[in-house]
């Protein structure tokens, strides 16, 4: 199913729709403000499951991010943040950045790093995070981008009808947003110090 949001004014009838079915166990290919993404609640390891095969991933060796409506919501999933990293959360998100921060005691250790982390996004589109919010809590998520792409054109994973052409038999729904960008997001390593692991779509001042 190909669904059709609008980033001004996401319809509320199907952002419940599509958090309904997400609370219910189903896979969502959700726009982020970079690349599109799989996402399913935490709370169904069976859908975890089910994103890292359509990522082509072992779960064991998968890395994921946590997507949150707010900074508040992802608050709640992180160990204590010293006030320099709060201070750079804060005045980046949303935005197209994933922190990389401890996982508190909150977030299962399937869905850990090796070393107790997490990715950490609140995304740019506000499709995302009013279907997060309505969820009521943060969603696991990759990037539909394979991991060896083999020089795979980018309308592949930024267009939402040729993923859905993809993918679209394999996931409940692929939320159209409108054409992604093909840049992912920053990623920041915040679990020891503050340090720029890959540069993407979003400048950020540290």
């Amino acid at each position: 199913m190909l669904t059709k949001l609008y980033e001004e004014n996401p319809n509320v009838r199907e952002v419940r729709r599509i958090a309904d079915a997400l609370r219910d166990g189903e896979v969502v290919v959700l726009p982020t403000g970079t690349l599109y993404a799989f996402a399913c609640s935490m709370e169904h390891k069976r859908a975890v499951e089910t994103i890292a095969q359509l990522k082509g991933f072992k779960l064991k060796q998968a890395k994921y991010s946590m997507l949150c409506s707010d900074l508040s919501m992802a608050s709640e999933y992180v160990r204590a943040m010293d006030r320099d990293t709060f201070a750079l959360l804060k005045r980046s998100l949303p935005g197209p950045f994933t922190f990389i921060m401890e996982a508190s005691g909150s977030v299962p250790r399937n869905y850990q790093n090796q070393n107790h982390s997490i990715g950490i996004r609140v995304p740019e589109s506000a499709i995302a995070r009013a279907i997060i919010e309505e969820v009521g809590s943060p969603l696991i998520g990759t990037s539909v981008r394979p991991l060896d792409d083999n020089g795979d054109e980018p309308e592949n994973y930024t267009d939402p009808e040729l993923i859905h052409d993809h993918f679209g038999s394999r996931v409940w729904a692929v939320v159209d947003g409108g054409i992604a960008d093909p840049e992912p997001s920053t990623v920041v390593d915040c679990t020891d110090g503050i340090e720029l692991v890959r540069q993407g779509k979003g400048e950020i001042d540290l």
